[in-house]
């Protein structure tokens, strides 16, 4: 009677030697899977052609500094991410960057933004103009009590263009991905919109004047995750035309989209208030990899935030 053969040993599993250079992430930490999910066919990231300058940037509101010293540089049909706990400035620093702050009254800036060449706050800048060409998309959709068509030739019109403006809404709502979904209702109201069509008719209403600049604070804090993820998607296509910069407390967002990443925190004083500090700035993998500041590494992986 024939005996089944022995099996052969199993042979030890060989771990892979340590890369000396590498600063590795505490264990539990799963971020990094996500890393450039939406990057895909995208260019490396680079500074080399960049749209704002922001230097020694501190911003008031009435005795209250809210943030201080933040320096960065923006690049060009990049996306920019910005991240932290609340209150640290986040919001605060993307509406210095088409003066939405101009708004709130007792808000002061001090420092530098600048555009092209141009500093944001100098006298005989024109903050229409500013925001004109630096659109902005809020954390709740506010499109206008009007129809769909109407908001989104609001802005042009508004601008001096008149006649015919079909072709501008149908290029706006496929901009955003919304045309297939709304061309046959454009005169039907904007407010029966799901949340994610909103969201994305507010986008459509902002690339209708034709930026440069989209600003998103929090854009996706108030969708499910559907609607999140075509807003994701939409950011990711307009990226080849516009520059973006995002505001979210949603880490995984930011790893998923972004090109770079700037990691605020609330610094408190010796009389115990808070400013708003920008503590490291890089690339998107950089930053959620292999930061360089322990205070980014703490928040990344959860341990506070």
């Amino acid at each position: 009677m024939s005996q089944d053969p022995v099996p052969s040993p199993t042979p030890p599993r060989q771990e892979p030697l340590p890369d000396p250079t590498r600063h590795d992430a505490p264990e539990g930490r799963s971020l990094a899977l996500a890393i450039g999910d939406r990057r895909q066919g995208r260019p490396t990231p680079s500074l080399g052609d960049p749209v704002f300058h922001i230097s020694d940037l501190d911003v008031w509101y009435a005795d209250h500094q809210a943030v201080r010293d933040v320096t960065l540089t923006i690049g060009r049909r990049q996306i920019t991410a910005m991240i932290g706990p609340s209150g640290c400035g986040k919001s605060t620093v993307i509406r210095c960057l088409n003066r939405m702050n101009d708004l709130i009254p007792g808000a002061r800036v001090t420092g530098k933004v600048v555009y092209h060449g141009e500093n944001l706050y100098d006298a005989e800048i024109d903050p229409i103009e500013v925001r004109r060409r630096i659109g902005m998309v809020f954390q709740k959709p506010n499109p206008f009590p009007k129809s769909i068509y109407d908001n989104i030739v609001y802005g042009p019109r508004v601008n001096g263009k008149k006649g015919n403006l079909d072709d501008l809404v149908e290029e706006a709502l496929t901009g955003a991905a919304l045309w297939d979904e709304v061309k046959d209702k454009l005169k039907a109201g904007a407010l029966a919109l799901s949340g994610g069509q909103q969201q994305r008719l507010c986008i459509a209403r902002a690339i209708a004047v034709r930026p440069e600049v989209i600003l998103m604070d929090e854009p996706c804090s108030s969708l499910d995750p559907i609607a999140t993820a075509r807003i994701e998607d939409l950011m990711a296509s307009l990226a080849a035309e516009f520059t973006i910069v995002i505001v979210t407390h949603n880490m995984q967002q930011a790893a998923r989209i972004s090109d770079y990443t700037a990691f605020f925190t609330a610094d408190v004083d010796d009389k115990g208030v808070r400013h708003g500090r920008l503590v490291e700035y890089d690339t998107t993998e950089k930053i959620f990899e292999n930061p360089a500041d322990p205070r980014t590494e703490d928040y990344i992986t959860g341990r506070f935030g």
